[in-house]
């Protein structure tokens, strides 16, 4: 499914114009990018939890020459399944 099916199928169910239930997508994806991005977490009961990970620094190589590189530390935006919505998937 693409946004914008997502967006169509929003307003549909929410009996809402597709104009609105844009807005409110994109409300809720900037609304998370901006939690994570200041180092708190999101938590939708039943839904799943939206957290930052700490990706520790470490040692590389290229796979063309086989030279050493230094991989720098990263942060990287994680998202765990509550336990229903694992299960109303299965």
């Amino acid at each position: 499914m693409t946004k914008s099916e997502l967006i169509d199928k929003v307003a549909k169910e929410a009996k809402i114009p597709r104009a609105a239930a844009e807005r409110a997508i994109n409300s809720f994806t900037d609304t998370i990018c901006e939690t994570l991005k200041a180092g708190d977490k999101i938590t939708l009961t039943g839904f799943g939890t939206f957290q930052v990970s700490n990706r520790a620094p470490r040692k590389g190589r290229n796979p063309r020459t086989g030279a050493e590189i230094d991989i720098p530390a990263v942060k990287v935006p994680k998202f765990k399944c509550g336990k229903s919505f694992k299960d109303s998937v299965q």
